[in-house]
C-alpha cells in the first residue's frame, strides 16, 4: 500500500542550503561596497579637481612670493611688484618698483629734467604721454593709459635694460589733470602714485619760451624742422635769435593766471605723496637732484642731460619790447621777474 504524503513528516519539505552559500553571499555583499566606495572617491576626485593622468606626474608649481622690503610701514603703499602683459620681468620680477608722475606746465624745463631723470640706470620716465588727446578723453581712458604704464606695458625709448626701480612720466596741468583731478587724486592714493610738482619760479621767462617755441612751430628755424629742445649751442643760438613782442596789455593777468594755476594744483594734490622742485634751483645746483632720487628711494647718481638751454643770460635779450615789459611790471608783485638772471 503507498503512502500518503500527507503523513510524511513537515521536515522532508525543508531545504537545507550548505554552508559555502552564506560565504558567497558575504563576498557579493563585500564586491558591492567596494564598487561603491570607488564611485564615491572617483565623485569626490572630480569636485576638487584632480584628475587621474595614468603615466605621468602632473606637478604644479607654484610662484615663490617676493620677500618683504626692509621699509617703514607707511612706506609700503608705495612699493609694487608689478607683472607686465607684454613680458616676462624674470630676474627683475621681486625687485619693487615705484609709480611717479611730473606735474608741470608746458615750457617750465620738464624736458630736461626728464633727461636727467632717465640718465639714472633704475628710473623710467615715458615722455608727454597725455599730449595724446585720445589718452585723456574722459577718466576711464586716463586710467586705462595710466594702469598701462605703471603696469611696465608701456614700451618707449625709457625702458632700460637693467631693473626699473622707479617708473612714470611727465603730465601738464592742462592735458586733463586739473579736469579731473578729484578722481586722479584718488587713483594716486589708491595705487601709490608720488607726484613730482616741477614748476618756474620766473613766469616770465617761462612766458618768452612758450612764445619763441610757437613762433618755431611755423618758422621752423633749424633746417625746416621744428625742435623744442636743442641739444648743441649752435642751435640754441639760432632759436634764441628770434626776440617775441609780448602783449603788456594783458601781461600780468596771464601772469596771474598761471600762478593761481600752479596753486590750485598744489591745493588740489596735497594729500598725495609728493614733492615740489622749482627749476631755478635744479639749474643753478644740480645736488638738488639727489632730494628727488631721494624722494624715489632709488641709489644715488650723478645725472646729466645733453640738452643746451635756449633763453640764457639777461631776459633783456630775449624781448623786443623790453622797455614796455619793464614799465608795465615796475611796482607790481611781479617786479622781481625783472631781475633774475642766470645761465644753465
Amino acid at each position: 500500500m503507498a503512502e500518503d504524503p500527507s503523513f510524511l513528516p513537515k521536515d522532508s519539505f525543508v531545504l537545507k542550503l550548505p554552508k559555502k552559500s552564506s560565504l558567497v553571499l558575504r563576498m557579493v555583499v563585500l564586491l558591492f561596497v567596494m564598487v561603491c566606495a570607488v564611485y564615491i572617491c572617483s565623485i569626490c576626485l572630480k569636485q576638487i579637481g584632480v584628475s587621474p593622468n595614468y603615466g605621468f606626474l602632473n606637478v604644479e608649481v607654484f610662484e615663490r612670493p617676493c620677500p618683504e622690503p626692509n621699509i617703514e610701514p607707511w612706506d609700503i603703499p608705495f612699493v609694487h611688484y608689478p607683472k607686465p602683459k607684454t613680458y616676462n620681468r624674470d630676474e627683475c620680477s621681486c625687485h619693487p618698483v615705484r609709480y611717479f608722475a611730473i606735474l608741470s606746465m608746458q615750457r617750465s624745463g620738464s624736458g630736461w629734467f626728464e633727461t636727467l631723470l632717465n640718465n639714472h640706470t633704475n628710473i623710467s620716465s615715458n615722455g608727454e604721454i597725455f599730449s595724446v588727446k585720445d589718452r585723456r578723453a574722459n577718466v576711464s581712458t586716463i586710467f586705462e593709459t595710466l594702469d598701462k604704464v605703471y603696469n611696465l606695458d608701456w614700451l618707449s625709448s625709457a625702458s632700460k635694460n637693467e631693473c626699473t626701480s622707479a617708473v612714470g612720466f611727465k603730465w601738464m596741468l592742462n592735458q586733463g589733470l586739473m579736469k579731473h583731478h578729484e578722481e586722479i587724486v584718488e587713483y594716486f592714493k589708491t595705487r601709490g602714485v608720488s607726484a613730482i610738482f616741477l614748476f618756474r619760479k620766473n613766469l616770465l621767462r617761462r612766458m618768452i619760451s612758450v612764445l619763441a617755441n610757437s613762433y618755431d612751430r611755423d618758422a621752423k628755424l633749424l633746417n625746416g624742422t621744428h625742435k623744442s629742445h636743442t641739444h648743441s649751442a649752435k642751435e640754441a643760438e639760432i632759436l634764441a635769435g628770434y626776440k617775441p613782442m609780448i602783449n603788456t596789455t594783458l601781461l600780468i593777468n596771464e601772469l596771474k593766471q598761471i600762478q593761481e594755476m600752479t596753486s590750485k594744483a598744489l591745493a588740489y594734490f596735497n594729500t598725495t605723496r609728493h614733492i615740489l622742485v622749482y627749476y631755478e634751483d635744479v639749474v643753478k645746483n644740480l645736488t638738488r637732484l639727489d632730494d628727488v632720487q631721494e624722494f624715489l628711494k632709488v641709489p644715488k647718481r650723478k645725472l646729466k642731460s645733453r640738452q643746451v638751454k635756449i633763453h640764457g643770460g639777461s631776459l633783456s635779450q630775449h624781448v623786443q619790447n623790453w622797455e614796455e615789459v619793464q614799465t608795465t611790471l615796475k611796482g607790481t608783485n611781479f617786479e622781481n621777474f625783472l631781475l633774475q638772471e642766470y645761465r644753465k
